[in-house]
């Protein structure tokens, strides 16, 4: 996506965070504050943006965000377990409405099995305690093309949370042919064999001579 449209998303999400009175902050690793780089290019966008925090480090996660020393050992910087924990230490500590969260591994270096160049986990986090995890394997597409990808995906995440939760969705009506038609009450029949059968006249007998 070029500059010119990740400004746009960028003008649009922090119109519908303003709209809905919501405040952002982020919490970024391998994009080292690119998203919160992206929304403040935006005039104005101080109503919606809070802070951003760079945790480039475990250490710093750790520090800045809160995220539990063996969640880093057990898991690893680039996992699913360590986004969500970074978005929820973000939205704790800068007390706004959303958190998005990036780590990853932007290349060339750093790779390890089963976690290659291009790996990217992000995380949303809202107030309410919804959360939205993603996962991105952009591949070794350059340095620069995976940290600007992972902000266009960070944009995208918070503009589905900022829109709320969606409505349940309502049981559709059954076609009025698979409804069960109404039973009509009946005076109970007589069997064949009781039916009254309407007597004649029986013909004159002829006298007997």
């Amino acid at each position: 996506m070029s500059g010119s449209a990740t400004r746009a998303l960028s003008r649009s999400l922090l119109d519908l965070c303003r709209m809905r009175k919501l405040t952002i902050a982020t919490a970024e690793s391998c994009t080292g504050g690119l998203v919160a780089a992206a929304l403040t290019e935006i005039p104005g966008s101080s109503d919606v943006v809070d802070r951003g925090f760079v945790t480039y480090s475990n250490q710093a996660k750790h520090a800045m965000l809160g995220v539990e020393t063996s969640t880093l050992e057990t898991f690893g910087a680039v996992s699913k377990e360590t986004a969500v924990a970074m978005a929820f230490g973000a939205l704790e500590h800068a007390d706004t409405d959303l958190a998005v969260s990036i780590t990853g591994i932007a290349g060339p270096g750093g790779a390890t099995p089963g976690k290659p160049v291009g790996l990217v986990h992000l995380a949303v986090a809202a107030r309410d305690g919804r959360i939205i995890h993603k996962e991105c394997r952009f591949g070794a597409v350059g340095r620069s093309n995976v940290r600007e990808q992972s902000v266009v995906e960070a944009l995208k995440m918070l503009m589905e949370m900022a829109r709320g939760p969606q409505p349940p969705l309502k049981k559709r009506p059954r076609a009025a042919a698979h409804r069960p038609h109404p039973r009509v009450s009946r005076t109970p029949r007589r069997s064949a064999g009781k039916r009254r059968r309407t007597s004649r006249p029986s013909a004159p007998r002829a006298s007997d001579s």
